[in-house]
């Protein structure tokens, strides 16, 4: 649409300078034709060349910009695709790394031989809930979380919530 329109003021123009053209040599052809006159009108064809010239020239950069920013957009869409694809990947492989670690987790309670109960325990603990949290979580007694607290401290031979979370955590460290 916008380049209809400039195409049709850039065609515009030149009829129009056509036109006084046109005039300009008729009025020299007269006998009694005015100086000022004719300069007036050679002034006008010279605007009018130049502003014809004007507007190709900011048509032509026009296109050009609009040219480069579509290439522009393309090589980002192209790079959107690359970063999703792989965020993708990546999230695939954190998807499967925390997958086995829980994996590694629920083995290692097992050696420890707690409990149902005491493994969904030390999850809420390992997840940093308070025993508070973990009544809730778990629709029990803060005093009941804290007696499995102290049996999974006692098995595993560790002397708290911080050795537990450490024990685990130890692992990424290697």
């Amino acid at each position: 649409m916008r380049h209809t329109r400039e195409t049709f003021f850039v065609v515009l123009l030149i009829v129009i300078t056509l036109l006084n053209i046109y005039d300009f040599y008729n009025d020299y052809q007269e006998s009694d034709h005015s100086s000022l006159h004719l300069w007036v009108e050679a002034l006008i064809i010279f605007g009018s060349l130049v502003g014809i010239s004007s507007l190709i020239h900011e048509n032509r950069q026009r296109r050009q910009e609009a040219e480069n920013l579509r290439l522009q957009l393309s090589s980002t869409r192209t790079d959107l695709s690359n970063t999703r694809k792989n965020l993708s990947e990546l999230n695939d492989k954190l998807s499967q790394a925390s997958q086995q670690y829980s994996e590694v987790i629920q083995e290692q309670m097992s050696a420890w031989d707690f409990t149902p109960s005491e493994k969904a325990v030390a999850l809420l603990l390992l997840k940093g809930l308070s025993f508070d949290e973990v009544a809730a979580v778990r629709e029990t007694k803060e005093k009941t979380v804290r007696q499995q607290a102290s049996t999974i401290y006692r098995k595993s031979g560790l002397n708290g919530r911080h050795e537990l979370a450490a024990w685990f955590f130890e692992d990424f460290l290697n």
